[in-house]
C-alpha cells in the first residue's frame, strides 16, 4: 500500500517503513497527516478532487536537523564586488507507520 502526500509545498509519494525528509515541522513525536492526494493498494486506486476523503497517513518523528550548506556567490567582473553567503534547510526526518484509507 502507497499514499500520495503533499506537505511544506511538496508531494511525496510513501509506503510503510519508509523514512522521509521534509520541510520542518513542529512536532515531536506523531504526526498525523491529513492531505492525502492518492492511496493505491492491489491494483486499487484511489484519486481525490483534490484529497481523498476519510484518509490519513500517520508518521512518528525521528527527529530535526539541517540539510548540507549551500552556498551563495554573487560577484561583478572588472569591480571589486564580491558577496558570499550560506543557507542551511532545516528539515524534519519522519518514519511513515500506517496508511489508513
Amino acid at each position: 500500500m502507497y499514499a500520495i502526500i503533499e506537505t511544506g509545498g511538496k508531494q511525496y509519494k510513501v509506503s510503510e517503513g519508509d523514512v522521509i525528509k521534509v520541510e520542518k515541522l513542529n512536532a515531536d513525536g506523531k504526526y498525523v497527516f491529513d492531505n492525502v492526494l492518492a492511496v493505491g493498494k492491489d491494483g486499487d486506486f484511489k484519486v481525490g478532487t483534490p484529497k481523498v476523503e476519510g484518509a490519513s497517513v500517520e508518521a512518528s518523528v525521528i527527529g530535526n536537523g539541517k540539510a548540507k550548506k549551500v552556498i551563495i556567490y554573487k560577484y561583478k567582473p572588472k569591480k571589486t564586488f564580491h558577496k558570499k553567503k550560506g543557507h542551511r534547510q532545516p528539515f524534519t526526518e519522519l518514519k511513515i507507520d500506517k496508511i489508513n484509507g
